[in-house]
C-alpha cells in the first residue's frame, strides 16, 4: 500500500476513533498500530494538520501517570469531514469490488 493511500484513509480511521471518545496522540497511535502498520512520525503530522483545519479541537488533561495529557475532541466540522470520507469510501470500494467482481 501506497503511502500516500495510507495517509488518505488513516485521516478517516482518525476521525472515526475520536469520534468515538476523546484521545490523546499515543492513546490513538497505540489503538491504529494495533490494527495497521503506523507510529508516530505518521499519526502526528496528521493530527496537526486536522486540527489546523479545524476537525478537531485540543484540550489539556491531567495523568496520574506523569505528564498532562493533550486530549483530540472532534468538532462539528471534524464530524461533517468524516461523514463526507466515509461517503468517498464507500463509493471507492465499490467501484472496486465491480471491477474486481466482488459484491459487499
Amino acid at each position: 500500500m501506497t503511502t500516500q493511500f495510507k495517509k488518505g484513509i488513516l485521516e478517516l480511521c482518525i476521525l472515526k476513533l475520536i469520534e468515538k471518545e476523546d484521545m490523546y496522540g499515543f492513546e490513538l497511535i497505540d489503538k491504529v498500530g494495533t490494527i495497521l502498520d503506523v507510529n508516530e512520525n505518521t499519526i502526528y503530522p496528521i493530527l496537526r494538520r486536522l486540527t489546523q483545519q479545524g476537525l478537531f479541537d485540543i484540550y489539556i488533561k491531567e495523568s496520574s501517570l506523569g505528564a498532562n495529557r493533550k486530549y483530540y475532541k472532534i468538532t462539528e466540522k471534524g464530524i461533517n469531514k468524516l461523514n463526507e470520507y466515509y461517503q468517498e469510501w464507500k463509493t471507492f470500494l465499490e467501484s472496486v469490488n465491480q471491477i474486481l467482481g466482488e459484491k459487499i
